[in-house]
């Protein structure tokens, strides 16, 4: 880890905290495309755990007052069950499958119809759908797109999506983060002093984009985050078939 490495690095993690910071996605996917490309995946996903559980600790602090405490706890439970069963597996994809389940996670779930999964997000609902994206974080590294469209799918406004998504997720990167340094054969580890820096950096960006999250509406919110989804996951679905026909 060079100075200029770790420099480049802290300022990426402010950025991607704040965007995560307003619209409570899309940080932690870009992050962790940019880790996966210069380290081995066993560190890029150490580096991106301990950052990410910063940044959704750090927001979940500021904005407990919306969290939604059953739906949190039921997210809980399904990461829980989630890592049991795969731990049975240890399977670690190359760069190239983890980019591509990245992008087209989000597709998949715009295409099932509202009658098999319903606008509504409760434990039962988060319960399945967590212990679902838990087996993608544990393969891909996040488990953005799909969680935050379980999220935009509800009535929740987009205090409550942040707050109540940020408790979700500080508990999953947690989980993500004993699987990667302790639990599978190639485990990785990432030097304590940029750790430090990763911490101080996603604390600072995720306070910046609180400020900006109040400036929005929930439809603004809504339509952005949609389309921030679709954009870098269209970008990890060509990128991920690059590196697969090995064009590059």
């Amino acid at each position: 880890m060079t100075a200029l490495l770790a420099a480049s690095l802290s300022c990426l993690m402010i950025l991607t905290a704040l965007l995560s910071g307003v619209f409570g996605m899309a940080g932690g996917l870009i992050l962790i495309g940019v880790l996966l490309v210069i380290m081995p995946l066993p560190q890029a996903m150490v580096l991106h755990a301990v950052t990410q559980m910063a940044s959704n600790g750090w927001r979940a602090v500021l904005w407990w007052r919306h969290i939604e405490w059953r739906i949190a706890a039921a997210s809980v439970a399904g990461s829980v069950i989630a890592v049991g069963l795969w731990s049975i597996w240890l399977y670690v994809p190359d760069k190239a499958v983890a980019l591509l389940l990245l992008g087209i996670s989000p597709f998949i779930v715009r295409a099932i119809p509202a009658s098999v999964l319903p606008k509504t997000l409760g434990p039962g609902q988060m319960f399945v759908g967590s212990a679902i994206c838990m087996m993608l974080m544990l393969v891909a590294g996040v488990t953005g797109p799909l969680l935050d469209t379980l999220f935009l799918r509800s009535s929740l406004d987009r205090r409550r999506i942040i707050a109540t998504k940020a408790a979700c997720q500080l508990f999953s990167h947690g989980l993500k983060l004993v699987y990667f340094a302790a639990l599978i054969d190639q485990a990785g580890s990432v030097e304590p002093w940029f750790l430090a820096i990763a911490v101080a950096s996603s604390m600072l960006g995720t306070s910046l984009g609180k400020l900006l999250l109040e400036k929005l509406s929930d439809t603004q919110f809504r339509l952005w985050s949609n389309r921030i989804i679709t954009v870098i996951a269209t970008y990890y679905v060509g990128y991920g078939l690059v590196l697969m026909t090995r064009i590059v």
